[in-house]
C-alpha cells in the first residue's frame, strides 16, 4: 500500500506580508466567493521572569503535522461551506513581530468563514505537533506552552 503524501504547509522562517498579499490577490478571479477570513499568528515579545522574548524557533514532526493539517482541512470542508482554505506555518526562527501562522478561508457566505476560521485555528493549536522554543534577549530559551 502506497503512503499518501500530504501537502506541506511549512515555510522556512517568517511568513512575509508579500506572500499573504499575493495569496489574497489570487482569489479575486474566483467570483463565487463572497467572503474571506484570515488569521495571522504573530510572535509576541512577551516578558517572562523579567526577560523579553526576541524570537521563537519552531520545530515539528513534519509528516505527522502535515497529516494533522490535512485532517483539519478535510473536516473543515465537511463542516462548513468553504470554497477554499490555505494554511501555512513557520519552521525555524521567527522574530518577535513577524508572522508564524497564516490561515485563509473563503466561502460564498460571511458567517461560514467566521465559524470555520475559529474551528481551524483552535484545532491547530490543540492537535498539531508543532513546538516553539522561546528565545530571550539574553540568548536563554525555554519551550513554549500553547495557550
Amino acid at each position: 500500500m502506497k503512503e499518501h503524501k500530504h501537502k506541506n504547509v511549512f515555510k522556512q522562517g517568517a511568513i512575509p506580508s508579500e506572500f499573504i498579499g499575493e495569496s489574497i490577490a489570487k482569489h479575486q478571479t474566483k467570483t463565487s466567493i463572497g467572503a474571506h477570513n484570515i488569521f495571522l499568528g504573530q510572535v509576541r515579545a512577551d516578558v517572562i521572569d523579567g526577560k523579553t522574548i526576541t524570537a521563537i524557533e519552531y520545530t515539528a514532526y513534519e509528516d505527522m503535522a502535515n497529516a494533522k493539517f490535512h485532517d483539519i482541512r478535510e473536516t473543515a470542508f465537511e463542516k462548513f461551506n468553504l470554497t477554499c482554505m490555505h494554511i501555512y506555518h513557520s519552521l525555524g526562527t521567527v522574530k518577535a513581530g513577524e508572522i508564524c501562522l497564516f490561515v485563509f478561508v473563503s466561502s460564498p457566505r460571511r458567517k461560514e468563514v467566521f465559524k470555520a476560521l475559529e474551528y481551524i485555528v483552535e484545532r491547530i493549536k490543540a492537535d498539531v505537533p508543532v513546538f516553539g522554543k522561546e528565545i530571550f534577549e539574553d540568548d536563554t530559551h525555554q519551550w513554549k506552552v500553547n495557550n
